[in-house]
């Protein structure tokens, strides 16, 4: 398929089409999804749009090759996981559909990425091998034309040295940082920096306790002198990202949508603002599977946004490989 039929997609109607002919393309072209959706007995030819398309647990990411085709990727994508976790493993056929799908999205929430100094406080991620997000937050710093963009570890007198030179300067800032070391850093320095952009990444990675959204985000606001915090929402699995603007409230670019499922009935799907399993169509996927059910807990709204409200176990998954064996 032509991705640039994905990344112009303009309205619902467009987006039904292609995803339904994405659909039929990945039943036929990924082993692992067309298995699972023949041992689901579904009827292709009563699939007429995007509701009645069965979801691949993600996790499956772990354990099988989420692929279309045959031939080599050109990246390996891989989550970090937990000591003793297997990791889930995204191969990209493509990595320019990746490329395209992350600055089409930035452009479409945040301008030019040109205009702006990218500052990254990403330890966990830097640090081992095969983050998406790294991949693309290099991108965005080389895409930068501000001298001052690049990564600081753990070095936070030289971030909050750069945070007061920027803000002096009035130059656009965006910095960009995993949550824990978000809240490291604000707990050693503070800046009044209204115009900055903080952008968390989610997560304590095992690093911190979890704590409320609205507790994390009145902890930063105050800490970096926001009157907002930005978050962006995206997994490995994953090739498109939603991004929030304040409240924990997520939009999607016009190629992903999310839409939520019974937790107790996993084929089923939920109304607007009732909680459950969150399930993604990213179309970005083109050379792996679209249509994914995650293991967050959500809400959906009419106008397409929606929010994370945490996450569950998978026992609504357990058995699930059976699906795909034979």
């Amino acid at each position: 398929m032509d991705t640039k039929r994905i990344f112009s997609i303009s309205d619902d109607q467009e987006f039904e089409a292609i995803s339904l002919e994405v659909f039929k393309y990945q039943v036929q072209h990924c082993q692992v999804y067309g298995r699972f959706v023949a041992n689901l007995g579904i009827n292709l030819d009563l699939v007429k749009d995007h509701k009645s398309i069965p979801y691949l647990p993600i996790e499956f990411f772990k354990s099988q090759k989420i692929y279309c085709g045959t031939a080599l990727a050109d990246e390996i994508f891989s989550s970090s996981g937990t000591s003793g976790m297997a990791q889930s493993q995204h191969l990209v056929k493509d990595i320019s559909v990746y490329i395209e799908s992350y600055r089409k999205a930035f452009q479409l929430f945040y301008g030019d990425i040109s205009k702006y100094a990218i500052l990254a406080l990403l330890p966990s991620y830097q640090e081992r091998e095969g983050s998406s997000l790294i991949y693309m937050v290099n991108d965005f710093i080389g895409l930068s034309n501000q001298l001052k963009s690049g990564y600081f570890l753990y070095n936070h007198q030289s971030l909050a040295d750069t945070l007061t030179e920027l803000k002096e300067s009035k130059i656009p800032t965006l910095l960009i940082g995993v949550t824990y070391a978000l809240l490291d850093f604000v707990e050693s320095h503070s800046i009044e920096f209204p115009e900055l952009i903080v952008m968390e990444t989610g997560g304590m990675k095992g690093k911190r306790k979890e704590i409320l959204r609205t507790e994390l985000h009145q902890i930063l606001c105050e800490g970096f002198g926001v009157p907002v915090i930005h978050s962006e929402y995206g997994m490995t699995e994953l090739l498109s990202q939603a991004y929030s603007k304040g409240g924990g409230i997520f939009h999607c670019p016009p190629w992903m949508k999310v839409i939520t499922r019974d937790t107790n009935d996993p084929l089923s799907l939920l109304a607007h603002e009732q909680t459950g399993g969150i399930n993604i169509i990213d179309l970005a996927n083109i050379n792996s599977c679209s249509f994914l059910a995650t293991q967050d807990l959500g809400r959906t709204f009419h106008d397409g946004s929606f929010e994370i409200l945490g996450r569950y176990d998978n026992s609504d998954i357990r058995g699930c490989n059976l699906l795909v064996q034979g």
